[in-house]
């Protein structure tokens, strides 16, 4: 049986492996070429004929797609019949899918915040420590852990059984020592979505620290000292002094989690399905696209998230680019 699965992928094999060796391939006569040109055009063909292989590629692999699912989310679930802006209105208009929305919408605004505002607190706390690796490869472990293992391990700690049995979920028997009945924690609406979100900030807290962390270090200590000698202390010292000093660090920090969050995927579909209220758009495209079979809705969704992310990622570049202004 395992033969014949493997004898059965070969054709496949040899098609990628042709592929690869056909690129190899180009790139060897784009090198062949390039040493032989001489002349005032040497240096615009070298920079088209190296970026012509990652523009290509870029193309194939993201404006293509784009063009596609924005086309397909005009389309019917099949795909064949033309229903102009009928997908985004079921979108908009469906009390379930206000629902999704609402719950996006928590998602990015809960998460990023705290996932950055603790970063930043666990910065300024482990600053002054001393062997401060330490703490901070602890903290920063769960970002070595996927979406999929970090929900198993969150399912175990929200793992419910009844008060009588004898408990596996960490919380349950933590209510159970102070006196209280734990109830079903993914069915407890609408704090099961925020239970959910502890997982993706419990992940991004040591993203958010480490590099707020580099940050703060790299303040000048001209900077700190003179504003010690100017009377600035604990919190007038953080708000007018380190604040303001890694404030492009942390729009950066704060827009990187944004993203993450808002195409967050894993989480919800192993710990919920998106039932008991917990449903996002991602999950809610994967379901009509892949589940459904519905092209038209999928895609539509899948639209609104792009949608979505580009004024993000357009206020980031804006940022960056009036940092290098400045330098």
């Amino acid at each position: 049986m395992i033969w014949d699965n493997i004898i059965a992928g070969l054709p496949k094999i040899g098609i990628a492996l042709a592929a690869v060796a056909a690129f190899l391939g180009i790139l060897l006569i784009l090198f062949f070429v390039l040493g032989r040109i001489r002349g005032k055009f040497a240096n615009p063909l070298a920079g088209i004929m190296f970026l012509g292989p990652a523009i290509l590629l870029l193309i194939i692999g993201l404006v293509v797609p784009t063009i596609q699912t924005i086309s397909k989310s005009f389309y019917n679930a099949s795909g064949q019949k033309f229903i102009g802006l009928a997908n985004y209105g079921w979108i908009f208009t469906t009390e379930n899918n206000q629902k999704v929305l609402i719950n996006t919408a928590l998602w990015i605004i809960v998460a990023p915040i705290f996932s950055t505002g603790v970063g930043l607190l666990l910065a300024l706390l482990l600053d002054k420590m001393k062997r401060e690796s330490i703490p901070k490869s602890l903290i920063f472990m769960p970002m070595a852990i996927s979406f999929v293992g970090a929900s198993i391990i969150w399912g175990l700690v929200y793992a419910y059984r009844d008060p009588s049995q004898e408990q596996v979920g960490l919380l349950s028997q933590v209510v159970l020592w102070l006196g209280m009945e734990p109830p079903n924690w993914l069915l407890l609406q609408p704090w099961n979505n925020f239970l959910l979100m502890v997982i993706m900030i419990w992940i991004q807290t040591g993203f958010a620290m480490v590099v707020l962390s580099a940050a703060i270090k790299a303040i000048p200590h001209d900077v700190i000292e003179a504003a010690t000698l100017d009377g600035a202390r604990g919190w007038r010292l953080f708000s007018r002094v380190t604040v303001p000093m890694v404030r492009t660090t942390l729009i950066v920090v704060f827009t990187t989690i944004l993203i993450a969050t808002l195409k967050i995927f894993d989480i919800v579909r192993v710990m919920t399905n998106g039932n008991f209220g917990t449903q996002i758009v991602a999950n809610e495209m994967y379901s009509q696209a892949f589940v459904q079979f519905d092209v038209g809705r999928g895609s539509a969704l899948a639209v609104i998230l792009f949608l979505g992310v580009i004024p993000i990622v357009s206020y980031n570049i804006v940022q960056l680019r009036k940092e290098r202004a400045v330098r």
